[in-house]
């Protein structure tokens, strides 16, 4: 029950902020709210404030949040009231690490295999896609996805792929370990047996030594990267309507800002210029940060020198702005992710060449973000950053690595000391199983120590790192950072090294303001802050855990606005135009795979049409069990399911 003196306390509060925010210097008259909502459950992560009733927006910014009765008062003739339907709001979610401008540009041509559940429905999309896809155009599925993930627990062959698509080339990216030509590809791409293979990568030969159409990491992803940077491109304008599309994808998650990492072959300002077209229109559905990542071996230091010279750190506005430098600072500092192999040393130039870029950066007040894997490389880093320090203080500046799975407790209290910050994300969902067979669980229990990074009063925030190592669902992040647990269900953590659901869910609003410099303006529902919202279709705090990572938006609103709705909220967002080109995957099978709560009751249904065929000859009537391990349905629902018909083998 709430206690009416608090209640009577933040009402007053609640309406001395709505009259301090509505009222318009110039006429000297209160504005009316553009936007209402109400007969929601608020979760605002403001402590002061925790549940509200109703929300009011104003001018693109929350400008009360209280009782109804008080924020319902502020109502005008041209106010907009949305009923929430008892459904679960959050602050909008911000992605800290996300390669989302590459990825827009490409977004309408990949098809996506992210939250696919069995191999066998992979394929039938593949095959869909290809019959779909006219000549010279690749069907490409670039990341985003585990095979882990799968019933099957593999790959496809190249037998199958081969068969799937005999003449329309297919390029699959499988995390940042390999990838998986057929032959039409390896045939417009060049690769015969006189192609040798590059530094870092393996092009794998039968006994003729002719390539089989296997690509493999080892240890640096250069030779994906440059394989997929060999196919055809879309023109700008639909890679204006791609990246619009990319971006609904991840309102329709419930993201609502973004900190862009930059990425491999993606040049500055040419490759901006999709994203800050959308930005002039008007068009952008996202708040996006972003990094400038260098793109030349052995000239980073120019790179830096020009664009320092050039911009200035956060020139733009709340929608689109310059964050800094990074993730790429040097090449010779880039330890690749790939845990199927060992880890590899970096160059004894290193610390050299990642010094001249740091001073740059520190003398012009610029933040950086650093890619590190690996606590060798973090170490060797902090060497440097501590000798900048020494002479150009960093204190004030927001700089940060990125990753950090295997990071010691020295190199957390160097960071603590030096006032930096871990942004982490959760390729672990994705390569855990891999980890694990390399270094064993124990060492996998705590990689990274998140807790033990948050005791040390280090900054961190999460992210996904999509689109490439992993996915862009925020909800799979979330659902690690609770359950502990892979994709492919491998429980890594311990309890006591996972998050409960508010911290999870802070670690992906309030605390990613600081990697972006914009602590207290974002990050809450919360008068006087940015109005990022999001309307759940299930409730985040009382689903079970593994369900969170099947969770998704009804309502996403970004400043003040609604840019995605579904089911009773279709009506109050725009829609978008058609992808483009009309052969796109995503005109046929959209983005991320969601299970969503509608198709639940249905697909257990379907579970009990046929006889069970388990092992143990239980009788019960349901889906055969092998099949069921292949469906959408969460294999806890499943068991609940079997179990409450008396099935033993689901007696678990």
């Amino acid at each position: 029950m709430t206690d009416p003196n608090r209640r009577d306390i933040i009402a007053g509060a609640t309406a001395l902020g709505l009259t301090a925010l509505m009222r318009t210097p110039a006429m000297g008259q209160t504005a009316t709210p553009d936007l209402i909502l109400i007969n929601g459950k608020f979760t605002t992560l403001d402590r002061s404030n925790p549940s509200p009733q109703a929300v009011a927006i104003t001018g693109g910014r929350f400008s009360a949040v209280g009782d109804a009765a008080d924020v319902m008062a502020a109502k005008g003739p041209s106010t907009r009231v949305i009923d929430l339907g008892g459904r679960r709001a959050i602050p909008g979610l911000c992605d800290n690490h996300i390669h989302v401008i590459r990825g827009g540009l490409n977004f309408n041509m990949e098809l996506r295999w992210d939250g696919v559940s069995s191999l066998a429905d992979a394929m039938d999309m593949l095959r869909r896609q290809v019959a779909n896809t006219p000549a010279p155009q690749w069907v490409r599925i670039v990341g985003g996805f585990t095979e882990h993930q799968f019933a099957e627990k593999r790959l496809p062959t190249l037998e199958e792929i081969n068969r799937a698509a005999p003449d329309t080339p297919v390029f699959i990216l499988h995390l940042y370990d390999r990838a998986l030509m057929n032959a039409a590809a390896l045939r417009v791409i060049g690769y015969t047996k006189d192609t040798k293979d590059p530094p870092g990568g393996i092009i794998e030969r039968d006994a003729q030594g002719n390539p089989t159409g296997l690509l493999i990491a080892s240890p640096n992803a250069g030779i994906l990267y440059s394989t997929l940077a060999k196919g055809p491109k879309l023109p700008f304008e639909y890679q204006v309507n791609s990246t619009r599309h990319f971006m609904r994808d991840l309102n329709r998650l419930g993201v609502t800002s973004v900190i862009d990492a930059g990425g491999g072959y993606q040049n500055y300002p040419e490759d901006y210029e999709v994203i800050d077209r959308l930005h002039k229109d008007g068009e952008l559905t996202l708040r996006i940060a972003y990094n400038l990542f260098t793109q030349k071996p052995k000239e980073e230091k120019e790179d830096f020198l020009r664009w320092t010279s050039q911009s200035k750190y956060q020139q733009g506005d709340d929608y689109f702005r310059l964050n800094g430098a990074g993730e790429m600072l040097v090449y010779s500092a880039a330890d690749f992710e790939d845990f199927r192999v060992e880890r590899p040393d970096m160059p004894p130039e290193m610390e050299g060449e990642l010094e001249q870029v740091v001073r740059v950066l520190a003398q012009n007040r610029w933040p950086w973000r650093l890619h590190a894997t690996y606590d060798e490389t973090i170490s060797r880093s902090l060497d440097v950053f501590e000798k900048v320090n020494a002479e150009i203080p960093l204190d004030g500046l927001h700089w940060f690595f990125d990753h950090a799975e295997t990071i010691s407790d020295k190199s957390i209290d160097r960071i603590a000391k030096l006032g930096g910050g871990i942004a982490v994300q959760h390729r672990m969902a994705y390569q855990g199983e891999y980890f694990v067979e390399r270094y064993g669980n124990e060492a996998a229990e705590h990689t990274p120590p998140i807790k033990r990074i948050m005791d040390a009063g280090v900054k961190i925030s999460a992210g996904t790192d999509a689109t490439r190592v992993a996915s862009y669902d925020p909800w799979v992040s979330i659902s690690w950072l609770v359950t502990g647990k892979t994709l492919g269900g491998l429980r890594l953590y311990p309890e006591r090294n996972c998050l409960d659901r508010e911290t999870a869910l802070r670690m992906w609003t309030e605390n990613t303001t600081w990697f972006s410099n914009e602590e207290d303006k974002k990050g809450n529902i919360k008068t006087g802050q940015l109005a990022d919202l999001v309307v759940l279709d299930r409730d985040y705090f009382e689903v079970p855990s593994d369900d969170i990572r099947h969770l998704q938006s009804v309502l996403t609103i970004v400043d003040g606005k609604p840019v995605y709705g579904v089911g009773p909220f279709a009506g109050d967002a725009p829609t978008p135009p058609p992808a483009m080109p009309d052969w796109s995957p995503v005109r046929t099978f959209g983005g991320y795979h969601k299970q969503t709560a509608d198709a639940r009751p249905s697909q257990l249904e379907r579970v009990a049409a046929s006889a069970c065929s388990c092992a143990s000859g239980c009788g019960v009537h349901g889906h055969a069990h092998a099949d069921a391990w292949g469906s959408s349905v969460p294999v806890s629902d499943l068991r609940t399911f079997w179990g409450a018909l008396g099935c033993s083998c689901w007696m678990v």
